[in-house]
C-alpha cells in the first residue's frame, strides 16, 4: 500500500494545479445543486417495525385527520386574572378561529369546548392538529400560527407552544462552534509547526471537505428524511478527521524537509507511511459509522453514513488535495513563523524534529511511563474505571421539551402545563381499538384503560366506522420511567382492556414513539458492539499482523468510552454539570450510547494505529522492543497530542449550543478523545507494549504466508527507495517539478 500512496502523492505533486481545479468544481458543483434542492433537515423518528409506527400507519388510512402532527397551545394569563375573563376569552377565542384557518391545520380545538381549563382558572390548552407530519409542515405555516395567536396577546395573555411540531421547533445549526474550533485548532497547529503555512494548510483543505459534504447532505435532504443531529455529527467529524488526517501527513512530510528531502520525495514518502495509517484509521472510522445501519433506525442509518461520508471525504482530501497543497508550498514548510509564539519556539520544534528529538515533553512522558510502566496501567485503569462507575444507573431516552432551556417556548408550555395539570398532559398516549362495533364499546375500553395504575384520563377522541382513538393521559410526564412502565403495561394486558369486544387495541403517540425508539436502541446496541468490534479486529489484525494490537486497542477503547458515558451521565443525567453547562437535567439521549461507540471507536482506533505504527517502525528498524516503545510513542506524542487536542477543542466547541441534545453530544465526544488519547493511547498503550516486549509483535508463521502485508509502517517503500526501485524526479529549489 505504501508504495502506491507514494505515486498517488507524487502524482497530485506534479499536478497539483489540475488536483486543486478538480476539488474546486466539485466543492461548487455541490453547492449549486444544494442551493437547487431546497432540503431542509428535520427531527422527525421513525421506526419501522414498531407498535407506534404501526398505529401512525394505520391512522394515516383510517383517520387521516389524527395521523399528522400536533400542537398543543398553551394560554396562560396573570395572577388575578381567568382565561373566562371577558376580554381574555375573547382574545383566545378569536386566536382558535385563526389557527383553523393557518394551512395545513386540520382541526383547532377551543379549550373552552374540547380543552381542559385549570382549577385556578388561569390557564387552558387547545390543540391543533395538523394533517401532515412535522417534516412536511412549512416555516410560513407555524409563522402564520404566530400571527393567528396576536389577538390573545393582545388581550394580556400569555401564549406559549409544544408538541411534535410548534413554531421555532426546527433546530437552527450555529456556525459558533465550528468557528471557535477552527481558531482553537489553528493554534494548536501553529504551536505544533510553527510554521503559518504548515498550519493553515489542514485546516483550509478540512473545510473543503466539510463544505461538500454539509451541501451534500442538504441535497439529500430534499428527498429523504435527514435529522438535523446528522448535519451535526457530519461537521464534527468533517473538520476533526480532515485537520487530523493533513496534520499527520504535513507533519511528516516537513519533517522530511527539515531532514533534507526534496519536496517531491518528502510529500511522497509522507503520504506513504502516516497516509498508509490515515487509511487504515478512516477505514475502521468509517466501518464503525456505518456499522449503525444494524440498530434498523433510519435516522440513524443516514446519521452513520453522513458522518461516514465526512470521514471518506477527509481521506480523499489528505491523500490528493495535501500533495498538491504542498507542492504549491515547496520549501515554504521549512520557513518559521515569528506569530504569535516568536522564531525561537519554531526554531526548538524544529531541532526535537530532527537533531534532539529526546529533548521534547512527549519523549520524556515515553520514558517515564515505560520505566514506572506497572503503576502507571493500574493507576490509569483505576481512573478509567472510577469515571466509567455512574454509567452503571445511565437511563435512555429522548430529552423532550423539559430539558429545553428555560427561555424556550416549549419548555414554558411545559413547565406551564406541569404546574396546573400535572406533567402527563406533556406526553398524551393515543391508545386505537381497531375493530370495535360500536360507540358502548369505545366507552367501555375507555374506562377500562382509566382504570389501569398510572392513568389520569382516558377520554375517547374519535371515531370512524369500525376504528375509534382514545387519548389516555398518563400521571406521570414523557421521560419519566413510569410512564415507560405503563405504555408496557397496556400492551401487555390490551386483551383484557378490551373488554371482550375483539378490537385490537394498540399503543401509539409521540410518547410511545419515544419510548419505542429506547427500547429499539437498548436491544440493538450489543448486536452492534459486536459486528462493530469485529470488524475492526479484522482490520487492525490485518494492518498490524497481530491478534494483540485490535484486542489492547478494543479493551482500551471500552475503557475510554465507558469513562466518558459515565462523566455524561454524571453531569447531564445527574445534573452535576446543571450550573457548569447552562442545562436541566434530564435522561441520557438513548442514541448517544450506540453513536458514542461508533465514533469515540473509530478515533480511538485513529490514535491507536498512528501510535502503534511509529512503534512498530522503529521496532522494526532496530529490533529492540522497549526501546522501539520509547522511541516510538515520543516521536508520536506531538502529533498525536495535537491531533486529539484539535478533535478535543472542536467536540467541545459544540457545548456552547442551545440545544440540550448537542450539548451532551459535544461533551460526551470530547471527553472520549480527551481519555482515549491522553489515557489510554500515551499513556496505558505504551504501558503494555513495554510489559508485553517482543512477544506483543508475535503472529503463526501461517499468517505470514497467507495474509499480505500491507506495510503501514512503511518497511518496503524505504527499502525501495533505498535502491532506486521507486523513481523520484528531482525537484528545483521551489519545489516545484520540471515542467511545471
Amino acid at each position: 500500500m505504501s508504495s502506491y500512496l507514494f505515486r498517488i502523492a507524487r502524482w497530485a505533486f506534479r499536478r497539483r494545479r489540475l488536483v486543486l481545479a478538480v476539488w474546486v468544481i466539485v466543492v461548487v458543483a455541490m453547492i449549486a445543486v444544494a442551493g437547487a434542492s431546497g432540503g431542509k433537515t428535520n427531527d422527525s423518528f421513525t421506526i419501522p417495525g414498531t407498535e407506534s409506527q404501526r398505529v401512525t400507519d394505520l391512522l394515516k388510512v383510517k383517520l387521516p385527520a389524527l395521523s399528522g402532527a400536533q400542537t398543543t397551545v398553551v394560554f396562560a394569563v396573570p395572577n388575578g386574572t381567568k382565561v373566562t375573563d371577558p376580554g381574555p376569552k375573547a382574545g383566545i377565542e378569536q386566536a382558535v378561529a385563526n389557527l383553523g384557518k393557518v394551512p395545513g391545520v386540520a382541526l383547532s380545538a377551543d379549550p373552552f369546548q374540547a380543552g381542559p381549563i385549570s382549577q385556578n382558572g388561569q390557564v387552558a390548552l387547545g390543540n391543533l392538529q395538523w394533517s401532515q407530519q412535522p417534516p412536511d409542515i412549512k416555516d410560513s405555516a407555524l409563522n402564520d400560527v404566530k400571527s393567528a395567536v396576536a389577538p390573545a396577546r393582545a388581550a394580556g395573555v400569555q401564549v406559549e407552544y409544544n408538541g411534535s411540531v410548534y413554531p421555532g421547533w426546527r433546530v437552527v445549526p450555529s456556525e459558533l462552534p465550528e468557528l471557535v474550533g477552527l481558531v482553537i485548532a489553528f493554534f494548536i497547529l501553529l504551536i505544533t509547526f510553527g510554521s503559518l503555512v504548515a498550519a493553515g494548510l489542514p485546516i483550509m483543505t478540512a473545510i473543503i471537505g466539510v463544505i461538500t459534504t454539509v451541501m451534500a447532505v442538504t441535497a439529500l435532504a430534499a428527498v429523504m428524511t435527514i435529522a438535523s443531529t446528522s448535519t451535526t455529527v457530519a461537521i464534527m467529524l468533517g473538520l476533526s478527521c480532515g485537520i487530523d488526517y493533513g496534520l499527520f501527513i504535513i507533519h511528516r512530510h516537513r519533517d522530511g524537509l527539515l531532514r533534507g528531502m526534496p519536496p517531491e520525495e518528502a510529500v511522497g514518502v509522507a503520504a506513504g507511511t502516516a497516509g498508509s495509517s490515515v487509511v487504515f484509521a478512516a477505514c475502521t472510522v468509517m466501518i464503525a459509522l456505518c456499522g449503525l445501519a444494524v440498530v434498523g433506525i433510519p435516522f440513524l442509518t443516514i446519521m452513520g453514513v453522513a458522518a461516514a461520508g465526512a470521514v471518506f471525504l477527509a481521506m480523499l482530501i489528505s491523500l490528493t488535495l495535501i500533495p498538491a497543497m504542498l507542492g504549491f508550498a515547496g520549501d515554504k514548510l521549512k520557513n518559521f513563523s515569528r506569530f504569535p509564539f516568536g522564531k525561537e519556539h519554531s526554531e526548538r520544534v524544529a531541532h526535537q524534529t530532527v537533531e534532539a528529538p529526546e529533548t521534547a515533553a512527549g519523549w520524556r512522558w515515553a520514558r517515564f511511563v515505560v520505566h514506572h510502566r506497572i503503576p502507571v496501567l493500574l493507576a490509569g485503569v483505576a481512573l478509567l474505571l472510577l469515571l466509567a462507575s455512574p454509567a452503571l444507573k445511565i437511563q435512555t431516552g429522548l430529552p423532550g421539551a423539559s430539558s429545553n432551556p428555560k427561555s424556550d417556548t416549549s419548555r414554558k408550555a411545559y413547565d406551564l402545563t406541569t404546574a396546573n395539570f400535572g406533567p402527563g398532559f406533556n406526553g398524551a398516549l393515543l391508545v386505537v381499538a381497531d375493530g370495535v362495533s360500536s360507540q358502548q364499546q369505545v366507552s367501555q375500553i375507555a374506562a377500562g384503560l382509566a382504570k389501569q395504575p398510572g392513568v389520569a384520563v382516558s377520554t375517547p377522541a374519535a371515531l370512524n366506522g369500525s376504528t375509534a382513538v382514545i387519548k389516555v393521559i398518563p400521571t406521570t410526564g414523557p421521560s419519566d420511567p413510569a410512564t415507560a412502565t405503563l405504555v408496557h403495561h397496556l400492551r401487555d394486558n390490551r386483551t383484557a382492556i378490551a373488554a371482550g369486544s375483539g378490537a385490537n387495541v394498540l399503543i401509539g403517540g409521540v410518547t410511545a414513539s419515544n419510548i419505542d425508539v429506547s427500547s429499539k436502541l437498548n436491544s440493538a446496541l450489543p448486536v452492534f458492539l459486536i459486528v462493530v468490534v469485529g470488524l475492526a479486529f479484522i482490520l487492525l489484525t490485518f494492518a498490524f499482523r497481530t491478534i494483540w494490537v485490535p484486542i489492547k486497542s478494543i479493551i482500551g477503547f471500552l475503557l475510554s468510552v465507558a469513562a466518558a458515558l459515565g462523566a455524561q451521565v454524571a453531569l447531564f443525567q445527574w445534573g452535576w454539570g446543571e450550573k457548569i453547562f447552562s442545562i436541566t437535567k434530564s435522561e441520557t439521549i438513548s442514541f448517544l450510547p450506540i453513536i458514542m461507540i461508533a465514533i469515540i471507536f473509530g478515533l480511538s482506533s485513529d490514535y491507536e494505529i498512528f501510535v502503534v505504527s511509529r512503534i512498530k517502525e522503529d521496532f522494526t528498524k532496530n529490533g529492540n522492543a522497549v526501546e522501539a516503545v520509547r522511541r516510538g510513542a515520543g516521536t508520536a506524542s506531538r502529533v498525536v497530542t495535537a491531533a486529539a487536542l484539535i478533535m478535543f477543542s472542536i467536540f467541545v466547541a459544540f457545548i456552547v449550543s442551545p440545544t440540550p441534545t448537542i450539548k451532551a453530544i459535544g461533551f460526551s465526544f470530547a471527553a472520549g478523545v480527551f481519555l482515549d488519547a491522553f489515557v489510554v493511547r500515551l499513556t496505558l498503550v505504551p504501558a503494555v507494549m513495554a510489559l508485553a516486549k517482543s512477544g506483543f509483535w508475535y503472529h503463526p508463521q501461517w499468517y505470514s504466508k497467507y495474509v499480505p502485508d500491507p506495510d503501514i509502517e512503511g518497511e518496503k517503500l524505504q527499502e525501495q527507495l533505498a535502491h532506486g526501485g521507486v523513481e523520484v524526479t528531482p525537484t528545483r529549489g521551489n519545489g516545484s517539478a520540471p515542467g511545471n
